[in-house]
């Protein structure tokens, strides 16, 4: 039996909050997942759900206050289990004064590698992703959707098996939200496993193979997106029905 490229059991994480009578702000209550590996996994849910904590708690960036969590069999704590994550946070960063071009090698040397392998990967990312015209720019000068694809080129720098997305599509215009939508199938089609939070359901329901949503901290829902909608549902209505049963709101 294969390992999955993601595994969650139980997983809490909290936080401190002054205004709640205990002192503590539960993010995630108790949720469990499992990605497999060489899938495309959307992460659902409204506003305030949870989703960046997930993802984060998945990168080790936060303790966890409960459960487990494991990125091909490693548990987030070890750093060898975040050599194979490329990651896109939201919004991406970057430094402005720095060239696409500059920028990527840097992300290159961070990773180990050699001048001549860093430069190579940089160019053939900012042709992949639509930035060639651009890449002798300043990053300061680029649009949100020019960022956007920036980010996903860095996430892409370490030719990572697991690619964590937080709202990949934010801020692009309609033929950027289609070239994602290739990309997310390349990068599946070549055996990389995509999990990435999304507003866009209609997106989502398009390129993913299986999905979850988020409420309150907590998976209310989990599997193909026809296996959650109704006969001659939408997953839009699917998405507003789970998330209206559980008192949340979009």
């Amino acid at each position: 039996m294969s390992v999955p490229a993601i595994y969650v059991e139980q997983l809490r994480v909290c936080f401190r909050d002054r205004r709640q009578a205990r002192g503590v702000f539960t993010a995630l209550d108790g949720i469990s997942l499992e990605v497999p590996a060489g899938s495309l996994f959307g992460f659902l849910g409204p506003n305030g759900a949870g989703k960046t904590t997930t993802l984060q708690a998945l990168l080790g960036f936060l303790p966890l206050a409960g459960g487990r969590a494991a990125l091909f069999g490693r548990e987030v704590s070890d750093p060898l289990a975040r050599q194979r994550v490329g990651f896109l946070p939201e919004p991406p960063a970057a430094y402005e004064f720095l060239t696409p071009r500059e920028w990527l090698e840097a992300i290159g040397a961070m990773f180990g590698l050699s001048s001549a392998d860093r430069r190579r990967r940089a160019e053939a990312l900012i042709e992949q992703v639509g930035l060639a015209e651009a890449a002798r720019r300043r990053i300061g000068t680029f649009s949100r959707g020019m960022r956007q694809r920036l980010g996903l080129a860095q996430a892409l720098m370490n030719d990572p098996d697991l690619l964590i997305l937080d709202e990949p599509t934010s801020g692009m215009d309609p033929l950027g939200r289609l070239d994602m939508r290739r990309w997310m199938r390349q990068w599946r089609n070549a055996g990389k496993t995509i999990l990435f939070s999304s507003h866009e359901l209609s997106e989502v329901e398009l390129v993913c193979d299986q999905i979850a949503i988020l409420v309150k901290g907590r998976v209310v829902a989990a599997g193909r997106p026809a296996e959650l909608c109704r006969s001659e549902e939408r997953l839009e209505q699917a998405f507003v029905r789970w998330v209206g049963q559980e008192g949340g709101a979009a």
